[in-house]
């Protein structure tokens, strides 16, 4: 059996000033929002953030942005916050932006244990600056390095006590493999239920890679709402 909490706050106590965080999710669905809530709360700082999005002004990591936690993040889009922008002009943060795949493909290769590999993705810009070059059969390819993190913080539709997780629909984009690249992983599921009631062919993240789980309801905000005009 993992460690199971009734708390938030006890879930991310742990974490420490000037960790690096792993944190799941795409846009706003799949985010670990208490998870986020609880650290904003904390007031842990100088986190170092690695995510495809940094959430909204007011919504997911944007919590924490706003409250000046994060001095570095990694992520591949920005668009949606106003603060982040400020941020940055700023000076006040600092920003790795990466190719969604290559970001993808560098949490997995962290969770593998591979520490490096090549990708055409990024040759001949800003991104490949600084980088090793090489090329394979007459195509030029940059090295990119594995990212692996202190902590993941993940959410996940269903897990059971032994930690085995299942993610729904989108949620599946990065919480595997933000999940494995951590050294502690800690999980908020919707519904946590006993061993053996999750089919194995199910399961997205196997209970290896989960340290802590914690039962919780989300808010599941919409990134930005559109209606059709009446």
């Amino acid at each position: 059996m993992k460690e199971i909490y009734n708390s938030f706050e006890k879930a991310v106590d742990e974490i420490h000033d000037g960790a690096t965080l792993l944190v799941g999710g795409f846009g706003l669905c799949g985010i670990p929002e208490n998870l986020i809530k609880a650290l904003r709360e904390k007031g842990v700082k100088n986190l170092t953030v690695v995510s495809n999005n940094c959430g909204v002004d007011d919504w997911g990591l944007g919590l924490l942005l706003e409250n000046k936690q994060i001095d570095k993040i990694y992520a591949s889009y920005v668009g949606e916050n106003k603060e982040f922008e400020r941020q940055v002009l700023n000076g006040e943060l600092e920003v790795e932006l990466v190719p969604q795949g290559t970001l993808s493909e560098r949490l997995r290769a962290g969770g593998a244990g591979i520490p490096a590999f090549y990708t055409p993705a990024g040759v001949g810009t800003k991104i490949a600056e600084g980088k090793e070059i090489r090329e394979f059969d007459g195509k030029e390819y940059v090295m990119e390095k594995a990212i692996k993190g202190d902590f993941s913080l993940v959410r996940a539709y269903k897990g059971d006590k032994y930690g085995n997780l299942v993610y729904r629909k989108t949620a599946q984009n990065f919480n595997p493999m933000v999940a494995a690249a951590g050294k502690i992983t800690i999980a908020e599921v919707e519904h946590l239920v006993e061993p053996g009631e999750l089919n194995p062919d199910h399961i997205h993240t196997p209970s290896i890679y989960v340290n802590k789980l914690i039962q919780g309801e989300q808010e599941k905000r919409i990134e930005r709402k559109t209606v059709k005009e009446a």
